[in-house]
């Protein structure tokens, strides 16, 4: 039995947002305590409406999450805890194999998502000097590779 299940029933939303902020102090170092409280209700707005919505559970407790929209991966957040031990790349490989997406951006200076995006075979294919609320962190946009 797979470990990645879909989450159709959106109350899960604080386990999620758990994993999210461990993650975030783990991996964007370059936000601050008031960024990350700033961005938390646009998390909170996004996984109670992404398109697809998945978790890694290990014995009935979620280690991470991917939320995937047209082709494109929205958010993938491994708990701080659980990192390092695979579950980013399977569900990776579950939303390339299943999902189509063949897409995901990251913050520039989120210099471990980038190594992580292009190990598994994601390429840069453009910059936005903002993000998507207009914030001075620049995002990189990359794409999966055809072979």
């Amino acid at each position: 039995m797979s470990n990645i299940h879909s989450i159709n029933n959106r109350n899960k939303i604080n386990d999620l947002l758990n994993i999210w902020e461990s993650a975030v102090a783990a991996t964007h170092t370059f936000l601050s305590e008031s960024d990350i409280q700033a961005i938390k209700p646009e998390v909170v707005k996004g996984l109670k409406e992404i398109e697809h919505l998945y978790c890694y559970y290990v014995d009935d407790t979620a280690h991470g999450f991917i939320g995937v929209a047209n082709n494109k991966i929205e958010m993938l957040f491994i708990h701080d805890r659980a990192r390092g031990k695979g579950i980013g790349k399977k569900l990776i490989r579950y939303a390339v194999d299943n999902l189509d997406a063949k897409y995901v951006d990251v913050n520039e200076q989120n210099d471990q998502g980038i190594g992580f995006y292009k190990h598994m075979k994601f390429h840069i294919i453009s910059r936005s000097e903002l993000d998507e609320q207009g914030r001075p962190f620049p995002i990189l946009h990359l794409k999966l590779s055809d072979n």
